[in-house]
């Protein structure tokens, strides 16, 4: 069993920046792949960026350039640094770990951009 806790998010104005944390606990050597993902009002859940331990990270069209995704190998903890933030990045980000075919979620920070 795996759990996630998140941690960092707020309000921040267009243009602004934050940093989302994600920290694992449980068996953390069982932890694959993980990630993060964003769910709006009214919308589904959608991948905002991932990273594997054995290829490059990937991320979704619309944050590339803007966001990265960081993980530190050691204590399987990961970071999102959002910059150039925009009113459509506001949504509640939940973490992902993977361990083998069973995903986990943590409860997720809410993140809002607004003037």
């Amino acid at each position: 069993q795996v759990q996630l806790v998140e941690s960092g998010g707020g309000s921040v104005q267009p243009g602004g920046s934050l940093r989302l944390t994600c920290k694992p606990s449980g068996s953390l050597s069982t932890i694959g792949d993980m990630g993060w993902y964003r769910q709006a009002p009214g919308k589904e859940r959608e991948l905002v960026a991932t990273t594997r331990r054995d290829a490059l990270p990937t991320y979704a069209d619309s944050v590339k350039g803007r966001f990265t995704i960081a993980r530190d190998t050691a204590l399987h903890t990961i970071y999102l640094y959002m910059n150039y933030m925009k009113p459509e990045d506001s949504a509640h980000y939940y973490c992902s770990a993977k361990v083998g075919s069973q995903v986990f979620w943590g409860q997720g920070t809410q993140v809002t951009v607004s003037s």
